[in-house]
């Protein structure tokens, strides 16, 4: 876990303040080292916020003497070090608490998927979730402050902003402009001095007989930005359908007035490139448009796993059809457990 520490008067904090609050130095983000264990409990009692038991609360130090607490569905002893080990395989699922720092969350994400290849000259292309003219706080479209911490992350890995581009496009009547304006993604992109655009604005070409926006192939990384929900007629609001916002919206509209929702969703997705999908689940919907708490993100190549496991963490009982094929058992999930985090979204805040 990062601390974020005073180097006049050697305090340590967890949450990402920019000043000392005793000396007014501006704070110094540290890196999450090596963790151990120096306290361990068994909780056996289940709550609406830990239905699954039992499970252990641990108490982790790392080596500058750093402490937080911890929940683990493995069994530690005092002593004991925690690691969290990558994985190569692109259909993995990582989970992440984001707690008070969604830049650590990010980076830890990506990290245990095996990180990503970023260098001053990469093109990159950000799609987040803007899917209606709604403020931050209804949790409709990605929050700033989660796409303010990816483009830290690219940043942070050497990316340049001259070569991120934020685009989005609205499969409404409400423009893509006015949807980013009122979201406050458009000040991101200006404090951040990255390229908002409309795709509708730009090319689209012919892959596999779909008409997708020709900024999917001509750039070195796509990054997925959506937020997560539930949805009272589809089930689920997916990272899987943001993706079909590359589609041109004419296509899009037109083949799912000729077939079912589960067809065009493969169809589309089936031509697309390599795309990590990075999703904000940290408040979110319940069916009836209430928000909650949820505190995670998660992260996959394959935005129909992490669609899947985000249902199950948050116990969706009403699956579309095309993650409802997908067997569960055959996800390797990373991070941390569907158990630790799994949390029945719908009775959240009743």
């Amino acid at each position: 876990m990062s601390f974020y520490k005073c180097q006049k008067c050697q305090k340590a904090w967890q949450y990402p303040i920019e000043r000392c609050p005793d000396c007014f130095s501006i704070l110094e983000r540290s890196l999450p080292g090596k963790a151990k264990v120096v306290g361990v409990s068994q909780v056996k009692v289940s709550t609406i916020l830990h239905p699954q038991t039992p499970f252990f609360a641990l108490v982790l130090e790392d080596e500058n003497g750093n402490r937080w607490t911890h929940k683990s569905s493995i069994e530690y002893k005092i002593g004991d070090e925690v690691e969290f080990s990558p994985s190569v395989d692109k259909n993995a699922v990582a989970i992440w608490r984001t707690k008070h720092d969604i830049l650590e969350a990010i980076d830890n994400l990506v990290g245990l998927l095996g990180g990503l290849k970023i260098g001053e000259d990469s093109k990159i292309l950000v799609l987040p979730s803007i899917n209606s003219s709604k403020h931050p706080y209804l949790a409709e479209n990605t929050s700033p402050q989660f796409l303010e911490a990816m483009i830290d992350y690219l940043l942070s890995k050497g990316a340049k902003s001259e070569n991120i581009k934020i685009a989005a496009q609205s499969f409404n009547d409400v423009p893509a402009g006015v949807s980013a304006t009122k979201s406050q993604l458009i000040d991101v992109c200006k404090n951040k001095k990255v390229e908002p655009i409309d795709l509708a604005e730009k090319g689209f070409v012919k892959k596999g007989g779909a008409d997708i926006s020709e900024l999917a192939f001509s750039n070195d990384i796509i990054i997925n930005l959506p937020i997560l929900g539930l949805n009272a007629k589809k089930g689920i609001i997916s990272a899987t359908e943001n993706l079909l916002k590359l589609a041109k919206k004419e296509f899009y509209l037109g083949l799912k007035y000729l077939h079912d929702e589960e067809e065009v969703t493969k169809k589309i997705i089936g031509v697309l490139p390599e795309i990590l999908n990075v999703a904000e689940a940290i408040y979110i919907q319940r069916q009836d448009k209430a928000n909650v708490y949820f505190g995670l993100a998660l992260a996959s190549f394959n935005s129909f796993n992490l669609d899947r496991v985000f249902a199950e963490t948050a116990m969706i009982k009403n699956l579309p059809a095309f993650l409802k094929e997908i067997n569960l058992e055959n996800i390797l999930v990373v991070g941390r457990s569907i158990k630790e985090v799994q949390i029945e979204a719908d009775k959240l805040g009743i």
